[in-house]
Parts: C-alpha cells; sequence; structure tokens
C-alpha cells in the first residue's frame, strides 16, 4: 500500500510513509471489509460512513503540513484512521464526530492503540471552541462551505484541509487564514467525499 498507492504517486515524505506503515489500517476497518483494508478505494464503516482511501489520507495529511507539537482540530473522526496518522506524526488531536457509534469505535481503537485523541459527538461544523485555538483543521466529509466557526478557531497563519463543492463532487482545498478576516485558497484536486450534516454542512 504505502509504495505502490502513497510514494509512487509522489508522496515522499519519510515521517508521512512512516505513519502509513506503522499505524495498522485493517484495524479500523469492519472485520467484513478487512481482507480489503490496504486496497486502492474507500470502505464502508456503517452509518452511511467510509474510511477514505489510503492515497487521499495521505494527500490530506501532505497538504496539512503539521509539524510535531501542533493542536490539529479534525472534522469527522469516522474510523479514527486520520486522527491515528496525525497522532503518529506527533500532533495534539481534537476531533468531532456527529454519530455517537463510530466516536465510541474510534476511541476504543485509537486508545488500544495508544494513541491519546480527545473526541466530541456533536456538529461539527461549529468546529470545538472549548480548546481553540488551532494550528490545523482538516475536514473529512464535503462541505458546501467553510463554517464561520472554524475560521474563528483557527490561527492566524494557520490551515484549513477542506472538500468543498457539492455533494456528488468537490474540490480538495487548502485554505490559509492570513488574517482575522481574510483567507487564500488553492485547490489541490477533485475529490468525492460523504457529506457533511451540520449547521453549515448539508442539512438532514
Amino acid at each position: 500500500m504505502v509504495h505502490n498507492q502513497i510514494f509512487r504517486r509522489g508522496i515522499t515524505e519519510q515521517k508521512i510513509l512512516a505513519a502509513f506503515t506503522d499505524v495498522p489500517r485493517h484495524l479500523f476497518v469492519p472485520l467484513s471489509k478487512r481482507n480489503s483494508s490496504y486496497e486502492d478505494y474507500p470502505l464502508s464503516i456503517g452509518a452511511g460512513q467510509t474510511i477514505s482511501q489510503p492515497y487521499i489520507v495521505a494527500l490530506m495529511t501532505k497538504v496539512l503540513d503539521v509539524c510535531e507539537g501542533q493542536k490539529v482540530l479534525e472534522i469527522g473522526t469516522g474510523s479514527g484512521y486520520q486522527a491515528a496518522i496525525l497522532a503518529h506524526l506527533g500532533v495534539e488531536v481534537y476531533s468531532v464526530e456527529r454519530i455517537s457509534s463510530l466516536a465510541h469505535n474510534a476511541k476504543e481503537t485509537l486508545a488500544r492503540l495508544g494513541y491519546s485523541v480527545r473526541i466530541h459527538v456533536g456538529d461539527g461544523t461549529l468546529g470545538w471552541q472549548e480548546h481553540s485555538p488551532y494550528e490545523r483543521i482538516v475536514v473529512t466529509a464535503a462541505t458546501p462551505g467553510v463554517s464561520p466557526y472554524w475560521m474563528k478557531q483557527l490561527n492566524v497563519g494557520g490551515k484549513l484541509v477542506v472538500p468543498l463543492g457539492g455533494p456528488l463532487r468537490q474540490d480538495l482545498t487548502v485554505a490559509q487564514k492570513v488574517s482575522d478576516n481574510d483567507i487564500q485558497e488553492d485547490i489541490v484536486c477533485g475529490c468525492m467525499f460523504v457529506p457533511l450534516i451540520g449547521k453549515y454542512g448539508y442539512r438532514e
């Protein structure tokens, strides 16, 4: 997986490759799908949610551009795999998940592997004010726009990585907060994520 899907597609940072080598992806996948854990496509984890394909998780990790010790907010815990990768890179991860069963499973898996990730059940479009500000925010579901709560909780100079667009296709976007009122957006590539449900996402 690491060589064929990640390294050969241009992600060559050794710390990222090491994280994907060391974090056991199959433990974040339902038992019925574990034979496909390391394949080049997303997998259902129940509740209408997915674990993204390995390359997309690696690409989002790369463009998030974290440094050890930074505080990162993740919107959409899902399986907990992205949080595990970030924790392996030495950052302080705070993750918000709206589906309590997924949050519970992710918390158990992360704890079993020794990753200290704080998980909150709630509306991810509202962020997690209690632990703000953050140096980085990563959103693992599609959203029609950037929530004002994310921008308020992000440090000036910080980065937000988010799939922006409609429910069927998005652009993976890096938004840097250049001042209290301004962001600079750069599109990385097209992508497809499950929709983010919440006040500033897609309504149920």
